[in-house]
């Protein structure tokens, strides 16, 4: 069985990178698993070819338990608790006040459609490398990205040279669109809104772990989800359950799952972020927690903000600004802001963007951040527009995509986003957690309601 994001020799190769970003000495280590035949180079998918025979694979746990017994060097600009991270951010920006009921709704829909949107339109070239997203669009007379992929007209070589997502292609491409189909981009937030209906707003980490093990498949997990799922099985404390065996722990996971907790806290980022933070880290570390709490101040900000800049701003004031995150978040603000939307423009900022970020795996939370960051900036609040561009710019697009169009659906509200893609949603979400297909007044009417109730706990 070729079981993608646990195996030791993968997961090996993957903590010689994080391990080094995060200052440890991994060159004796590195030299003993390539000496014994191992690859250090990471598998892009998640597993290697061929799974390692049972000498090596047994070397790779012994690697392994020797780096996770080696102590990163401190990183006093990148703290993991919340107290140590409060410390270091710049006062809760006061924003404007929650708008009328019937106006919070229409943003909060707002948001759900376009989380929807945005993750469908990139599903179908998930994992496909920049290069290869710019050759399916130009062949099918596409290029640049305004509208949903297609098969149709792809030449059977540009087929074969970049296979569409296996999982994806039979439901997001435009041709076969009906109804947003089941992603671990939507299940997040449906879960995040249960979590909320039955702890409220004090929530634990332990929390999650328990709603994990009811509610979510173990097949619907990925990097550092899978480990931490797996840590949890096995007993181990919150937070080991984010460290050990985990090398996905700075990786894009905690972000994509936190929107909803700043949807619910409409103006409040520092509220939104520590939510945010008693999620992330179940499963992440420094920048994997920051990321999600940016993503949960961006939620949290575009339920009351007029423009995506002060979206944006709202929201840095959650993130350590001297740490990795800030930089890329600001990166890709300075790109987004002095790009003119030119197709040479465009392809000027995202060269900048892959020069800075291009040897991380395409998963990681900096250059994914980077990526959202630039597309709000660039976008200048038109929803196609900022979509396609974080679709374009290639690393994790269904996700990137996701949290653009939540912040600009958000701005919105529904007729905003455009019946172009509203449309073929039809209204609903397919999930893998229980109770099936949801549609997304549903889902809105019930944050709604959550925000109603955690605004009547807080005041208790």
């Amino acid at each position: 069985m070729r079981l993608t994001w646990a195996q030791p020799e993968d997961l090996l190769a993957h903590e010689l990178v994080q391990a080094a970003a995060e200052g440890t000495d991994v060159s004796g280590v590195r030299a003993r698993w390539v000496a014994a035949g191992g690859d250090p180079v990471p598998a892009v998918s998640g597993a290697g070819p061929v799974p390692a025979p049972p000498a090596l694979r047994q070397l790779a746990r012994d690697l392994l338990a020797e780096l996770a017994a080696t102590p990163a060097p401190p990183a006093p600009a990148e703290p993991d608790g919340w107290e140590e991270i409060v410390a270091l951010l710049p006062s809760a920006p006061q924003l404007p006040g929650l708008p009328s009921q019937d106006a919070y709704r229409e943003r909060v829909l707002g948001a759900w459609t376009g989380r929807a949107a945005g993750c469908l339109l990139g599903k179908p070239v998930e994992k496909i490398p920049r290069q290869g997203i710019e050759e399916i669009l130009r062949s099918t007379g596409r290029w640049p990205l305004d509208r949903w992929f297609t098969a149709v007209g792809l030449p059977e070589d540009v087929a074969a040279r970049w296979p569409w997502n296996r999982r994806s292609a039979p439901t997001s491409l435009e041709e076969n669109i009906s109804g947003m189909p089941e992603d671990d981009d939507l299940n997040y937030p449906i879960l995040a809104l249960l979590l909320l209906e039955r702890h409220g707003h004090a929530f634990t980490t332990e929390d999650v772990a328990q709603l994990w093990l009811d509610h979510l498949p173990a097949g619907r997990v990925f990097t550092a989800e899978r480990a931490a799922y797996r840590n949890i099985l096995d007993a181990r404390p919150v937070p080991e359950t984010a460290t050990h065996l985990n090398p996905f722990r700075e990786w894009i996971g905690a972000l994509i799952r936190t929107d909803l907790l700043g949807w619910v806290l409409p103006g409040d980022v520092r509220g939104a972020a520590r939510l945010a933070w008693a999620d992330a880290r179940l499963s992440h570390t420094r920048n994997g927690l920051y990321g999600a709490m940016w993503a949960a101040a961006l939620g949290a900000a575009t339920t009351v903000c007029t423009s995506v800049e002060d979206v944006l701003d709202a929201a840095d004031a959650v993130v350590p600004p001297g740490s990795r995150l800030a930089d890329a978040v600001r990166l890709g603000r300075e790109l987004g802001a002095a790009c003119d939307g030119s197709e040479p423009a465009v392809r000027e900022a995202l060269d900048r963007l892959h020069a800075a970020y291009g040897d991380l795996h395409w998963v990681h939370v900096l250059n994914n951040a980077a990526t959202i960051a630039f597309a709000l900036t660039a976008g200048r609040g038109d929803f196609g527009r900022s979509v396609c561009l974080a679709v374009t710019a290639g690393w994790d697009t269904d996700s990137a995509g996701a949290t653009v169009g939540a912040v600009v659906g958000g701005l919105l509200g529904v007729p905003g986003i455009g019946e172009q893609w509203t449309g073929p949603l039809e209204g609903r979400i397919a999930t893998s957690l229980p109770g099936g297909e949801q549609r997304i007044t549903d889902l809105a009417d019930r944050t709604v309601a959550l925000a109603a109730s955690l605004t009547a706990e807080v005041a208790r």
